[in-house]
């Protein structure tokens, strides 16, 4: 029987699928494909190139690499996280037994290996950004280096990775895929500073209602040294921070961007995150999860409005 199947009872291939969506973590492969699919836009905006061919292949080749290297980085984390995910996320796969470690690790090989042949096949802007993805989510989750360990540098894996790696290459890549010399403009690096800054909080964020696992693995996290209600007040003025930035983006026209369009998005979410922040109840582990999910909706959308107000322009 294929190795994907043997376990202690037997699974079906609906359950076998379910499992290996909560394996890959749904909210960071949404959040993948709609890098790939907003820098692809953006590329096509800033630099005046015709909307008629869609380039589908390539398209698909940058998402099958990202999505690969994704579920490598998060699946790696979640083989040498189980006894901490038995206790904060005991519904993932492996926590749960959905999943033996051997299947675990076979995805990881597969999906690591399946990243670089697909990235390597697509271009070099790609390979570069996809090899050093890798190598800083396995410096992140292996020991003996595990930087999960250190706060800063825990952060600074999560936040350079999303935020600087993933749009500088992804904009390099699609626009070496268009022929196109434009250096990088100022509409993608205002995106990529606001993500850098936005996966800052998400990554402070992340730990809030982990605390128990945490503290009894010795997972030194920013929750565990400065509790929950600093981190909390943190992460949404970390959040503001980086929507009055786009603001001011629009009102000072550096980017090229609606700025009519950007100003009135960017202050409606910002005016959502802070009403919907009053509802959160720090002593309730449901409600700081739901509002994490919330905070990466957000950022969901940021992939959606900003290459907009880039055609728009």
């Amino acid at each position: 029987m294929n190795q994907f199947y043997k376990q202690n009872s037997p699974i079906s291939s609906v359950n076998w699928l379910y499992a290996f969506w909560k394996f890959s973590r749904p909210h960071t492969i949404i959040g993948t494909s709609l890098s790939v699919l907003g820098l692809y836009l953006i590329t096509l905006g800033v630099t005046s190139t015709n909307f008629s061919n869609p380039h589908l292949g390539q398209i698909l080749g940058t998402w099958i690499a990202c999505i690969s290297g994704n579920i490598y980085i998060v699946g790696l984390n979640q083989l040498e996280d189980v006894d901490i995910d038995k206790i904060n996320k005991p519904h993932l796969p492996i926590a749960s037994g959905e999943f033996t470690k051997e299947q675990g690790k076979l995805i990881v090989i597969v999906t690591g290996i399946l990243a670089l042949i697909t990235a390597w096949l697509n271009g070099p802007y790609l390979l570069g950004m996809v090899a050093i993805s890798l190598a800083i989510g396995t410096a992140y989750s292996l020991p003996p280096i595990r930087l999960k360990q250190f706060p800063f540098w825990a952060a600074l894996c999560i936040f350079s990775v999303r935020g600087t790696i993933v749009n500088l290459g992804l904009f390099l890549h699609f626009n070496w895929l268009l022929q196109k010399s434009q250096s990088i403009p100022g509409a993608v690096w205002a995106l990529t500073v606001f993500i850098l800054v936005f996966t800052f909080a998400i990554a402070i964020f992340k730990d809030i209602p982990d605390m128990e696992g945490d503290k009894l693995y010795n997972i030194t996290t920013f929750t565990l040294q400065l509790g929950q209600q600093a981190v909390f007040n943190l992460a949404l003025w970390v959040l503001t921070v980086c929507y009055v930035g786009m603001i001011m983006v629009a009102v000072l026209g550096i980017a090229e961007v609606n700025a009519i369009f950007i100003f009135i998005t960017h202050i409606v979410a910002l005016i959502v995150m802070w009403w919907q922040s009053r509802k959160v109840d720090l002593q309730d582990k449901s409600a700081i999860a739901s509002f994490y999910q919330f905070i990466w909706k957000l950022f969901f959308i940021e992939y959606l409005i900003f290459p907009f107000a880039c055609i728009l322009a």
